[in-house]
């Protein structure tokens, strides 16, 4: 039996502008791009990737736990990073090690960007996750 979309905007995230945080279908749960923001919408970390990774992963988490999962369920990561290199992607990765389960790492695609919604965010995360 299917269930019907829902919509939800879970309480630690900041209020969106147009958008849901997170929608799911059946066992499938969709979380918008997250970034550096925290529960009032400010920007934490500017101009410090590892704390603007923790809080983005920290929005994910919260995210994952109003629809039913984890990290150890992500099936899909997609990161899009402003000035990317080798060392920015180690230190994210670094940070990400925190988050994910070593035995569960996810399919996960990482991509330069020339900007973010705004100048101070190093970084957005989307994921797609099973709902055990």
């Amino acid at each position: 039996m299917t269930k019907s979309i829902q919509y939800m905007n879970p309480a630690p995230l900041a209020k969106p502008n147009g958008f849901s945080h997170l929608t799911t279908l059946d066992s499938v749960a969709f979380i918008s791009g997250q970034v550096a923001y925290d529960s009032e919408g400010n920007i934490v970390g500017p101009g410090d990737l590892a704390k603007q990774t923790r809080q983005v992963l920290t929005n994910l988490k919260h995210a994952l736990a109003a629809a039913g999962s984890d990290f150890s369920h992500v099936l899909k990561m997609n990161f899009y990073v402003r000035n990317i290199s080798e060392a920015v992607v180690a230190q994210i990765r670094e940070v990400r090690k925190d988050f994910l389960v070593e035995t569960a790492l996810p399919a996960s695609t990482m991509v330069g960007v020339a900007g973010l919604a705004k100048e101070a965010l190093l970084l957005e995360v989307e994921v797609y996750a099973h709902i055990p």
